[in-house]
């Protein structure tokens, strides 16, 4: 888990220090050529190359980490926020809407992510806040059937029925009892989302389907540099696929580690 820290912290570094640097003029913006030639091997002018455009792939690759990270980031928040919720109540309330609920999460759960994450787009458009939206929307059943399988098993224990027969409000007993109970496997899921999110972006960018062209992103980079492959230009690949798995190791890294934690202190 340490590994993984260390990896994500570098990420974040990166995405908060390379605008600053590029607004001072530190560090040259990569998103335009300012007459850079085009496909420009690595040099020490251009770390990365450049680009068909004559862009600079380092910075952009360096700029597209704090992109990644910023839709991830919102679309597992927004996940966590309505997911967690909508499990509670549909576990602890149960009925008729607890089973509306849990046949709408399930038919969602069971389409690839990949698949509901592009027809999500393709609703939506592109753009930052509608790229974190419709991965926001493929990660909410997977926290609600976390969350209502564990409160449903939870509510049914004799510490909670005396509770409530005692006449302890669901708010008490939803604050006192379920949620320490059911969250201690939110953070493992978590991550694990981030990770699967930074690979799920980066699949609608290489679709077309995820962030404007003038955002860079790593998936419609790579998408761009599919072209130029085949004619031996390498480097327009390769960094952004390689910033890509980097994180998503780290993050990966990250959720094995709370998961070993979790289990040895059960």
């Amino acid at each position: 888990m340490f590994s993984g820290l260390i990896i994500l912290f570098v990420y974040v570094s990166i995405s908060l220090i390379i605008p600053i640097l590029i607004s001072l003029k530190i560090v040259p913006d990569g998103e335009f050529g300012l007459g850079n030639p085009i496909f420009s091997a690595p040099s020490m002018d251009h770390w990365c190359g450049t680009d068909r455009l004559g862009r600079d792939v380092c910075i952009r690759t360096l700029v597209g980490s704090g992109v990644a990270l910023k839709v991830v980031f919102v679309a597992v928040s927004l996940a966590v926020i309505i997911g967690i919720p909508l499990g509670l109540f549909s576990g602890y309330i149960g009925g008729l809407i607890d089973r509306v609920l849990v046949l709408l999460m399930d038919t969602m759960y069971t389409i690839p992510v990949l698949l509901l994450s592009v027809v999500m787009a393709f609703l939506l458009g592109r753009g930052v806040l509608n790229a974190s939206i419709a991965l926001c929307v493929v990660y909410i059943p997977q926290y609600f059937r976390l969350v209502r399988n564990q409160t449903s098993q939870v509510k049914s224990e004799l510490y909670v029925e005396a509770a409530i027969s005692m006449g302890a409000s669901s708010l008490w007993v939803i604050r006192k009892y379920l949620l320490k109970n059911v969250l201690t496997s939110v953070p493992v899921v978590l991550t694990m989302n981030a990770a699967d999110a930074v690979l799920v972006l980066g699949g609608l960018g290489f679709l077309g389907l995820g962030l404007p062209e003038d955002v860079p992103e790593w998936g419609s980079d790579l998408n761009m540099a599919l072209l130029a492959l085949p004619t031996g230009i390498w480097w327009t690949a390769i960094y952004p696929g390689l910033a890509m798995f980097v994180l998503v190791l780290g993050l990966s890294f990250i959720g094995e580690g709370l998961e070993s934690f979790i289990a040895e202190t059960d």
